[in-house]
């Protein structure tokens, strides 16, 4: 081979070198664990639609979303999936960032007590302890918002205190150390996995408000608009095949994680026990939830109505308007692409 054919096969080996090199971002993940809640992450790497995106997606676990907002803020994560609720609460103090993904469109959060608990209502949680994933979690925000919605003093007649998730809150619970919990439908199909019946309390007055979604600096958006679209659209992706085929889901999920399946568990029971989280989920994951017409939209009058609801009850201090708490000016790029596709491909997979 002569000198310049080596070097004609150097340059077109570095060429495809170049193109196939991926972005490596990581996204902080609203909870301790890892939960099935990020399937769509798991579908879209497993099935390389972020790797068409040019971008390998690392899901970073972090104790809640307070911490994955603080982080956003400081540079020191690109991207967070956090619930909204500390978004309005740190927007006044200069946090210059919005979700611009809007990912569950119903709120995930809500408080759950012993199945043969005698709390019925929240006025009965006077003088009782609440469990939350940890003091970073907006399971915080939400108990001292329904807490206050019954008229008591959230400062004095609750307890409000970390306890994990899965088998850690699992037993306080059997144990009678907390009296009620304040965590997220992932997290509550946890526990009952792990052999604690929970009943649900009333949280109609938070269900129809918008949850979690991607997140990110607003000069992120704007330096990073293609990679911000790309990581958002292999979530949209993953969300549309999960809601088509939740057993392959799961599947996929174990297959882009395995080292969050449980250990001492077979692999249908480890599937099992992640299917029950992800169903737990999937009531947040349709457009109809907040009457919008693309994947990631924000509904301004629901992010308004719950800004006003967390200023009502002393949670914000003040009201951010939606337009400071999101932006759907990704939107439309976000979903370009073949809808009809992905269903077809999440049912034609086998579980």
């Amino acid at each position: 081979m002569n000198k310049r054919c080596l070097l004609l096969m150097t340059w077109l080996l570095g060429c495809t070198g170049a193109a196939n090199a991926e972005t490596a971002i990581k996204v902080g993940w609203s909870a301790p664990v890892v939960s099935a809640a990020a399937v769509p992450f798991a579908i879209a790497q497993r099935l390389g639609w972020f790797a068409q995106e040019g971008l390998n997606v690392t899901v970073l676990a972090m104790p809640g979303s307070v911490d994955v907002v603080k982080q956003v803020a400081t540079g020191d994560l690109l991207y967070g999936f956090p619930s909204i609720e500390p978004v309005t609460i740190l927007r006044p103090q200069g946090v210059k960032a919005k979700t611009f993904y809007t990912a569950f469109q119903g709120n995930v959060y809500g408080m759950a007590v012993p199945e043969d608990s005698p709390i019925k209502t929240f006025t009965d949680l006077k003088g009782k302890t609440i469990g939350v994933t940890s003091m970073g979690s907006a399971g915080v925000i939400i108990a001292r918002a329904l807490v206050a919605n019954a008229g008591l003093n959230v400062d004095t007649d609750v307890r409000i205190i970390a306890v994990g998730e899965a088998g850690q809150a699992a037993a306080m619970v059997r144990n009678k150390q907390i009296d009620s919990l304040s965590q997220f439908d992932t997290a509550y199909a946890m526990i009952e996995n792990a052999g604690v019946k929970l009943r649900y309390m009333d949280k109609s007055s938070i269900e129809h408000f918008p949850s979690n979604g991607l997140f990110a600096l607003e000069k992120t958006l704007t330096e990073r608009r293609a990679e911000a679209v790309g990581l958002a659209r292999g979530v949209a992706k993953g969300t549309i095949f999960a809601i088509n085929n939740p057993e392959a889901a799961v599947r996929l999920f174990y297959e882009a994680y395995p080292q969050l399946k449980p250990t001492g568990m077979d692999e249908a029971a480890a599937n099992t026990s992640a299917l029950r989280q992800l169903k737990a989920l999937l009531h947040v994951f349709p457009l109809e939830q907040s009457n919008v017409t693309r994947w990631g939209e924000s509904s301004l009058p629901n992010f308004d109505a719950y800004a006003d609801f967390l200023l009502k009850w002393g949670v914000a201090k003040q009201k951010v308007p939606a337009t400071d708490l999101v932006t759907n000016d990704l939107i439309d790029d976000i979903n370009k692409f073949d809808m009809a596709a992905i269903v077809a491909q999440a049912r034609a997979t086998k579980p």
